[in-house]
């Protein structure tokens, strides 16, 4: 539909489009180090509603939904939508406690850290790191994938120009300027969602189409009872709440919210917009099924939609993709940059703080070349995707108790996770078997944990923790 050139010289201007006015805004902005790496208290509502929503909206929403449909049906597509919109629902009262236990907190590591010890701070780094590699590296994976499907660019070339464009401006900016680019893409990203989905109502001839020709070849993909549908559904579900409880870029927004009330409001607003917003891009895969077009389900939407798409369209796909992937990118980054400069610091307590962030981004560039490796290959990460999920199953209940819980110790915790996460792998399908046991293996990870802890409970506990502990051990970065 395009050429290579052509296309290369669009993704060009339109990266650019949106890393400059980041620069620009950088530049007056002059933030200190706190301020680059949580933006303390500094958001209204609709800023944290809008920068929540575009670190949603990832380049996954053009694929996975209407993957997930193809063979889990209703019964996924609602899984995969409640399982965005939990996450935002319960981070309203974990966000509220952690600016209580911690008012000077950045990450939540540094909150498992004070509360468990080394032990169960170490487990939960590398969840969170290997989640946001996973994330980072499968965004510009499906990006590159999604310009191959309308010119013939090699993947490196599109990961690579997405992957500086948004280097730039997250590095030298940090959060403040990510939130602030975030509204940018907004502008990009909501109007032209309304625009796809009047295109592929269009193509599809409405509903009529799709329907009848999904009675006749695959009704049970119609039916939200389906056993398939429902496992699906729920394995998403699952999977999709309990891992976006330990994405960074998320517990930078908690910090960065002027108060409370800004926390709910905007938790809910980004949590309820994405609900339906997930929900249709699952209705493409329906639409690709039942109007039994060739291809991959991976693609359905593409699928769905290239046989009449006009050329503008086309090339309106790029900035959209662009928009869809430095927002998320760029948060993925930040997050990044605030671990490790956080971590960094209690590793050379006498570095300055200027030379810890300098560190931490020749890291980050350092990191950035893998990723764009495995981007740039075209592989799938749907399996390590998996086992992130399983990991922040086996850990989701036993870090959040500890919020509430004085008696809960440290060892609890590990023994805990420890458990859950030897009974989630025991059923956990090994590379290229079939997931026939997924979601056994899920609510395994997620529930012994939880009748473990119950159980450890009952052993007479030593000193309670103390809560209040907690705010004297984390320390802003310029005292």
């Amino acid at each position: 539909m395009l050429d290579t050139t052509t296309a290369i010289l669009w993704l060009c201007l339109f990266a650019a489009v949106f890393a400059i006015p980041g620069l620009l805004y950088a530049r007056r902005q002059n933030d200190k180090p706190e301020d680059f790496i949580v933006a303390r208290n500094s958001q209204g509502g609709s800023a944290t509603m809008l920068t929540l929503l575009a670190t949603t909206m990832g380049t996954w929403i053009l694929f996975g939904p209407a993957q997930a449909a193809t063979w889990g049906g209703i019964g996924a597509i609602t899984g995969y939508a409640l399982g965005v919109l939990a996450p935002r629902l319960v981070m309203i009262p974990l966000g509220k406690r952690i600016r209580e236990l911690m008012p000077e907190g950045h990450t939540l590591t540094e909150f498992v850290l004070g509360r468990y010890g080394r032990g169960m701070y170490g487990f939960v780094l590398v969840i969170m790191l290997f989640y946001m590699f996973i994330s980072l590296t499968a965004g510009l994976t499906a990006i590159a994938q999604m310009v191959a499907l309308l010119a013939p660019v090699p993947l490196w070339a599109t990961a690579g120009i997405v992957m500086v464009a948004t280097l730039l401006y997250t590095l030298y900016g940090g959060l403040r300027v990510t939130i602030f680019t975030d509204r940018v893409q907004m502008l990009v990203i909501l109007p032209f969602l309304l625009t796809l989905i009047v295109l592929g109502w269009q193509a599809t001839g409405g509903l009529a189409p799709a329907l009848t020709g999904l009675q006749e070849k695959a009704p049970h993909l119609l039916d939200p009872l389906d056993t398939t549908g429902l496992k699906s559904g729920l394995t998403f579900f699952l999977a999709v709440v309990l891992t976006g409880l330990f994405y960074q870029g998320t517990w930078q927004r908690v910090f960065a919210a002027r108060d409370n009330k800004v926390i709910r409001n905007g938790f809910i607003l980004s949590g309820v917009l994405s609900f339906p917003i997930i929900f249709i891009m699952g209705l493409f895969g329906l639409a690709f099924v039942g109007l039994g077009l060739p291809g991959d389900g991976s693609v359905a939407l593409f699928s769905v939609l290239m046989p009449n798409m006009p050329l503008w369209f086309a090339i309106g796909l790029l900035p959209f993709g662009l928009a869809l992937i430095m927002s998320s990118a760029d948060s993925t980054i930040s997050g990044l940059t605030s671990m490790l400069v956080v971590d960094l610091r209690r590793l050379l307590p006498n570095t300055s703080v200027h030379r810890l962030l300098g560190l931490s981004r020749w890291l980050i560039v350092l990191v950035s070349i893998p990723v764009l490796y495995v981007a740039s290959q075209g592989f799938s990460v749907l399996y390590l995707f998996l086992l992130a999920d399983l990991l922040c199953c086996a850990a989701a209940f036993t870090v959040f108790f500890g919020f509430y819980n004085a008696r809960y110790q440290g060892w609890n915790a590990m023994l805990s996770t420890l458990g859950g996460l030897v009974a989630g792998l025991m059923l956990f399908p090994a590379p290229g078997e079939a997931a026939t046991h997924l979601l056994e293996s899920f609510l395994l990870a997620t529930f012994v944990p939880v009748a473990i802890s119950a159980l450890l409970l009952l052993v007479p506990a030593r000193q309670p923790f103390d809560f209040a502990a907690l705010a004297s051990r984390v320390r802003s970065l310029e005292s």
